[in-house]
């Protein structure tokens, strides 16, 4: 199996998705605090190797890429217009309910941070496909 990790760099939080290349599905997705990502990395990487880390080239990557490159492959990815298109794939991924749907999709805020979706965008850009994420998505600390 080939994993990859999407990293959405930012100083206070990051949000990290997770994939299985062949079967084009997500395997977890999480916002962490940044002191927590190394952690979750080596557990991840420990459960399976990751193959490539991907991280966006926005606030803080070259401090990331520093301290991710003698563990792992980092390739430094197009960051610029994730957030508004992580709140478009926030909504295909989990359809509005309730009054929600009422909404002009424009005004409609999802509910949680979107930093593992700005990953999640990141990553599909660079793949050229739609990943399929069953269980969208464990905000805070991992287990």
């Amino acid at each position: 199996m080939t994993r990859l990790l999407a990293i959405d760099p930012g100083r206070s939080k990051c949000g990290l998705v997770l994939c299985e290349l062949s079967r084009q599905r997500v395997i977890d997705g999480l916002v962490l605090p940044v002191d927590d990502v190394f952690q979750q990395i080596q557990r991840w990487n420990d459960e399976e190797p990751i193959s490539t880390v991907l991280l966006g080239n926005g606030t803080g990557s070259a401090d990331w890429e520093q301290r991710l490159r003698p563990l792992l492959p980092v390739e430094l990815v197009e960051e610029r217009g994730t957030t508004l298109r992580a709140r478009a794939r926030y909504w295909t991924l989990r359809p509005p309910r309730g009054w929600r749907r009422l909404l002009p999709e424009g005004l409609r805020l999802p509910p949680i941070d979107l930093d593992a979706f700005a990953a999640l965008v990141m990553l599909e850009d660079h793949l050229g496909v739609r990943l399929d994420w069953p269980n969208p998505l464990r905000n805070g600390h991992a287990p």
